[in-house]
């Protein structure tokens, strides 16, 4: 990839580099953000500051879930209506705000914050797998859907899992085939993921 010309200061030169390392943020990406703060008032830039600053340093993972949370408990694991029959296992937070947003599942969720991938060294340890299963131990949970992404570490993770919870008699589904394969759930479309989610099937 052709980098973008540098600045002559050099301040913004390093504030370039570091938004490029940003996900997909390119270099040219990333020195059109670095322009538009460099113009943006004294104000704006703290309140950006600050932002990145909190976002590190007053949050925490839910005790229960592994999502992010301000306090002990986030919001889903917190609130008495959620169906706690049910886990949905989802690789990241942001894969859980998604299926959220189609508002057709009810139950709780459990966020691994990765998955299974020996290729870059990743293995069950390293993802919050072991807390998935102190929370089914004595539980009444009757129901896991695993919906991590359709690549290859995601249909790795699921069958791990799998076969780490079916024998304690707990029922284990799969999101339906709905979702293309190589696809991430974070960019799927409502209707995708609501009919993946409605057509789950056993695993």
């Amino acid at each position: 990839m052709k980098e973008a010309p540098k600045s002559t200061a050099a301040a913004v030169n390093r504030l370039t580099d570091v938004l490029s390392r940003l996900p997909g943020i390119g270099p040219k990406s990333a020195q059109r953000l670095a322009y538009h703060l460099l113009k943006a008032s004294e104000e704006q830039v703290r309140e950006l500051s600050d932002a990145l600053v909190a976002v590190k340093q007053k949050t925490r993972r839910c005790r229960v879930c592994c999502n992010i949370a301000d306090g002990d408990l986030c919001l889903i694991c917190g609130n008495p209506v959620r169906d706690r029959s049910r886990i949905c296992v989802v690789e990241q937070p942001q894969d859980m705000l998604t299926l959220e947003h189609t508002g057709v599942y009810k139950g709780v969720y459990h966020v691994l914050h990765g998955n299974i991938s020996p290729a870059e060294g990743v293995g069950s340890d390293d993802i919050c797998i072991r807390e998935l299963m102190a929370r089914l131990d004595g539980s009444d949970v009757t129901e896991i859907i695993l919906a991590t992404n359709a690549n290859v570490e995601g249909e790795t993770t699921a069958m791990y899992l799998q076969r780490l919870i079916s024998p304690l008699g707990v029922k284990v589904t799969r999101l339906a085939r709905g979702l293309p394969f190589g696809g991430e759930i974070e960019y799927a479309d409502d209707v995708t993921l609501s009919r993946a989610m409605e057509n789950r099937q056993e695993f």
